[in-house]
This record gives C-alpha cells, sequence and structure tokens, in this order.
C-alpha cells in the first residue's frame, strides 16, 4: 500500500506538549521524542498502529499537503484529560544521486522544529503491523534499529504497565551507530531502564565497531551472544518475532542467524514456518 492509497480526508487537530531530544547535543544524529495532545477526545489507537501527520505546503506538483507515517512510541491522557500519543523522531536529510544537492526530510524537519504549544494534523491511526497474542505465556523478540524501536517501546509499556506484566520471555535487540544514539536506551534519555527489573524483559545493544567510518550497526554480533537462546525461541511453538527499521534490518537478521544455525536451509525453513503460522511480522521503512 502506498502513501497515495492512506486516506487522509478524516483530520485531526493535536498539539504539542513537549519534544525533548533524546540524543546528546554532541551527537550528529538528532533524535526526538515528541508528546501530541490529540484535541479529539474521541480518539483511540491500538499498540503497534501508526499515525500519519500531514506536512503543510505547498510542495512539489501542486501538493497542498505531505503525508508521512509515524509509528506510535506511547500514549495515555494529558493533563486535561486529551488523548496522548508519543513519536520517535529522525530529523533526516538526502543528497540527491543526480544532481548531489543536500534535501531535507519535509516530515522529519517539520516535526523535530515544532514547540511546545504549536499545533499539527493527524489522520489515521492506520494498520496494525504489530499484534501482541493473546497468550501472556508467548514469547516475543523484538529487533529494531534506530526509530525501529518505537513500537516496542509502546510494547514493552503496556504490557508491563497496562497488563500488569508477561510470563513468556520478552527480548528486545535495538542497535544504532553509537551508544549515544540508542534511542530510550541512552545516558541521556533510558526510558525503558524502568523495565529492567521485570523477570521476563531483557534489552541487548548493538552498536557499530568504527562508527566514524560507516560501518554498519553490529546486530550479527549481539545476537550471537545470544544465538542459543534466539535460535531456541525462534523454534518453539509460543514465539513471536517482530522486525522493525530500516530494510537492512530484516537481511541482517537473517546472516545472523544462518550463522548461528549453521545451515541456511534449516533456518530459512523455520522462519517460513513462522511466517506461515503468523507468528513473524515486519515494519520495514
Amino acid at each position: 500500500m502506498q502513501l497515495k492509497d492512506y486516506d487522509t480526508t478524516q483530520k485531526r487537530s493535536a498539539r504539542v506538549l513537549s519534544s525533548t531530544r533524546v540524543t546528546p547535543d554532541s551527537s550528529d544524529t538528532e533524535l526526538r521524542h515528541i508528546d501530541l495532545a490529540v484535541d479529539d477526545g474521541k480518539f483511540s489507537y491500538h499498540v503497534g498502529q501508526s499515525i500519519g501527520v500531514l506536512v503543510p505546503g505547498p510542495h512539489e506538483f501542486g501538493r497542498k499537503e505531505y503525508l508521512r507515517l509515524y509509528s506510535i512510541a506511547g500514549g495515555g491522557q494529558s493533563a486535561d484529560a486529551k488523548p496522548l500519543i508519543s513519536l520517535l523522531v529522525k530529523r533526516c536529510s538526502y543528497v540527491d544521486d543526480f544532481n548531489g544537492q543536500r534535501y531535507d526530510g519535509k516530515a522529519s524537519h517539520f516535526l523535530c522544529d515544532l514547540k511546545a504549544g504549536d499545533t499539527v494534523t493527524l489522520v489515521g491511526p492506520f494498520g496494525l503491523a504489530f499484534t501482541l497474542p493473546a497468550d501472556k505465556g508467548a514469547n516475543l523478540l523484538m529487533i529494531g534499529l534506530g526509530t525501529g524501536i518505537a513500537p516496542f517501546r509502546a510494547f514493552v509499556k503496556h504490557i508491563y504497565s497496562d497488563l500488569g506484566g508477561w510470563k513468556g520471555k520478552v527480548r528486545l535487540y535495538h542497535g544504532a551507530m553509537r551508544g549515544i544514539e540508542l534511542a530510550y536506551m541512552n545516558e541521556q534519555n533510558d526510558d525503558l531502564k524502568y523495565y529492567y527489573d521485570q523477570e521476563t524483559f531483557k534489552a541487548f545493544e548493538a552498536v557499530s565497531p568504527r562508527p566514524h567510518f560507516d560501518v554498519p550497526v553490529d546486530l550479527a554480533g549481539a545476537i550471537a551472544k545470544n544465538g542459543e537462546e534466539v535460535w531456541a525461541m525462534l523454534r518453539d511453538r509460543r514465539t513471536y518475532v517482530y522486525v522493525a527499521g530500516l530494510q537492512q534490518i530484516s537481511k541482517q537478521f537473517d546472516e545472523a542467524m544462518v550463522k548461528i544455525v549453521g545451515s541456511a536451509a534449516e533456518y530459512e525453513q523455520q522462519r517460513a514456518k513462522l511466517v506461515e503460522e503468523g507468528r513473524w511480522a515486519e515494519l520495514i521503512y
């Protein structure tokens, strides 16, 4: 489904309550945690859904607005009882391969520049890429890179704060180029630390061994250290796998698991089984 296919007719206004940088000022990567109070008191969403942000124009080709989807990283109620949603946004830019010019990401710069009190137009929520199994004894294996941690933050907060706990194993593997860029898991913002004492929850970090040379995040190394448990979880009929992040994350995870298992055929057969049984879900962008 392409962005042009999403329904943007049902619009809602939201007010920025806070915009907090979750990476240090010394980092080249700017990640911001943004809390939005939705003006529509009837607004609701399910954990695992995304929200659409409409960036006002004018834009190229005469477009009046630009749509960008973001995973909802959490929610609740604001002080004035308005529905609250949280977004994790990375300020992005890209260089055009043809003309060599640098362009700012429309939605990311728009959101990162917002201040408390500013308003933004939302549409959705959309989709349900990730759904929790009804059985609290199920195992949850979450793999995320960069802002891919956003839906998993919502997952972790939901199962321990809203549902009162989880009996199955909950494992989160999250990566970034440098440790200070690990959203919700760095020295400046360690939001997930509140769940470290949960008996069933463990989080593992992966960073680049040489971040200044654009060497990829060592996701394989982080998984290899716990390869026996990960492979055992994948073979357990109670396990659900969730993968979120940029396109390369799925390939990196597959390559890491092939090395651990020692057989591409055996791993691919098990992966296919998880997909067929609806126990494997991906949110790739």
